[in-house]
């Protein structure tokens, strides 16, 4: 598999790896697999909940179509996740009046919301312009471990401190 084309000219300028890669010891190469195939699992359900929240909070009600919409998928799989995230006990439905979160929705949102805006600040302290941070943040949230985030706050708050 060929790198994707809007990397291939910031390669070159990259410094080399000081040590050579080698491949992990393999239940350690697992465990970070299943590591990625978990965030892919709770990446929906975060993006969903964080959402509504949105929704909730900037428009007073959050609807299956306007999911769909922003989301840019079509309203069969809203209604399918939707049913998911109930049985999970993330959401509610009321008849006539949309979507709600549950307490442990409401916490997810808020915890998936902390994380996107700690990568946010960050990409931006690095050097990123703010829709790209915006934009990037969106995958990167889900994936980056308890350690990585821990560093990229204490990062951001350093650079705080220098300015």
């Amino acid at each position: 598999m060929q790198p994707s084309r809007h990397l291939i000219p910031y390669i070159p300028r990259m410094k080399a790896t000081p040590r050579k890669r080698s491949l992990p010891p393999v239940a350690d190469h697992a465990e970070r697999y299943a590591r990625q195939r978990e965030a892919d699992r709770t990446a929906i359900a975060e993006d969903y909940v964080e959402l509504i929240a949105d929704l909730l909070r900037e428009e007073g009600e959050a609807r299956a179509v306007d999911i769909a919409r922003r989301m840019g998928v079509s309203q069969a799989t809203v209604t399918a996740t939707i049913a998911r995230l109930q049985k999970a006990g993330l959401i509610e439905t009321k008849p006539y009046r949309g979507l709600f979160l549950t307490p442990e929705g409401d916490a997810m949102a808020a915890a998936a919301r902390a994380r996107h805006d700690l990568v946010v600040r960050f990409l931006i302290a690095v050097g990123l312009d703010a829709a790209t941070a915006e934009a990037d943040a969106e995958g990167l949230e889900h994936h980056a471990s308890d350690k990585a985030l821990a560093t990229f706050a204490r990062f951001v708050a350093e650079q705080g401190k220098q300015r």
